[in-house]
């Protein structure tokens, strides 16, 4: 993909994002666009910065660890997104600004406990991931727990909880979607009230139904396809 056809998308998003956000009777400037680079190479992504996205998300922590040295310099914030295993929670403490997948406390007690190990003094961001639908390929939390966790994780010093993010089932049809991230945002809103927290972010929504997630209130929208297309195996 050229870097013009990057920039090209990236526009079309904006525009969406914008329409999205005046139809909620929101600002536009709420919505963060985090590019999933996924799959991707470092020269995506470059093209992706270049042309303004400051967002990225990953899946895994290997293979971000492959395409680092393609993107030093980058002034970007970089968020793991993927299922993360405790075995690899001190290399991902190292390697990113947020964990957007955290959904059991061992883990989190982990990543708490890896920040001391590589040595980085600011608190690392998290977000439970919240499994809003009975799908047993999904990872997250069971929104009857999500208190109990979101509360321990709050008490945990070296993590800040920035709120809560959710992968619905894929249908075709968006609308049909809205019924989920209105869950998220109706479990948010509770734990918030109930707990003394702020929980601002909501994670959710992707390339197929990120307007859909906008008015029912995300804060970060992760995108792949819309962004950097289709990529091509080979």
């Amino acid at each position: 993909m050229t870097t013009n056809s990057v920039r090209e998308n990236l526009l079309r998003m904006q525009e969406r994002i914008a329409g999205a956000a005046a139809r909620a009777g929101r600002n536009a400037d709420e919505i963060t666009l985090i590019g999933v680079s996924k799959t991707h190479p470092a020269n995506a992504i470059r093209e992706a910065f270049e042309a303004g996205v400051r967002h990225f998300g990953e899946n895994r922590v290997q293979e971000w660890e492959g395409k680092r040295t393609g993107t030093e310099g980058l002034a970007a914030t970089w968020h793991l997104i993927g299922h993360l295993q405790n075995n690899k929670a001190v290399r991902a403490a190292r390697l990113f600004h947020s964990i957007d997948s955290v959904d059991d406390l061992a883990l989190a007690q982990r990543l708490d406990r890896a920040r001391v190990e590589v040595g980085i003094p600011e608190k690392l961001r998290v977000l439970i991931e919240v499994r809003v639908a009975p799908e047993e390929t999904k990872s997250g939390v069971e929104t009857r727990e999500a208190s109990e966790l979101a509360e321990k994780i709050a008490g945990l010093p070296r993590l800040e909880l920035g709120g809560l993010m959710c992968i619905p089932p894929f249908l075709e049809q968006a609308e049909k979607v809205r019924s989920y991230f209105r869950r998220l945002r109706e479990l948010r809103d509770d734990l918030a009230k109930t707990l003394g927290l702020a929980l601002p972010v909501l994670s959710m929504g992707m390339s197929h139904d990120f307007e859909v997630a906008i008015e029912e209130g995300a804060t970060e929208v992760r995108v792949g396809t819309a962004l950097f297309g289709t990529r091509i195996a080979g």
